[in-house]
């Protein structure tokens, strides 16, 4: 079985959560959860989610949800 690695920082994945089958790790997480929405570490985590995610989402659906800031 191949070990899970985190989306963001790439360090294998002990616990955390998983999300389409991809892991972000406990440290991450709290990072992410931590971080105020207006600063580049926001932006960053936001992008490697985004990046690894996009290949799940259908196409032709627009991607920039207005509801929740992710």
């Amino acid at each position: 079985m191949i070990k899970m690695k985190c989306i963001i920082c790439g360090k294998p994945l002990n616990n955390g959560i998983i999300i389409y089958g991809r892991g972000i790790c406990i440290s991450c997480e709290h990072r992410l959860i931590n971080s105020n929405i207006e600063t580049d570490f926001y932006e960053f985590y936001k992008n490697c989610i985004r990046r690894s995610l996009i290949q799940f989402l259908l196409r032709g659906v627009n991607n920039e949800c207005q509801d929740y800031r992710l």
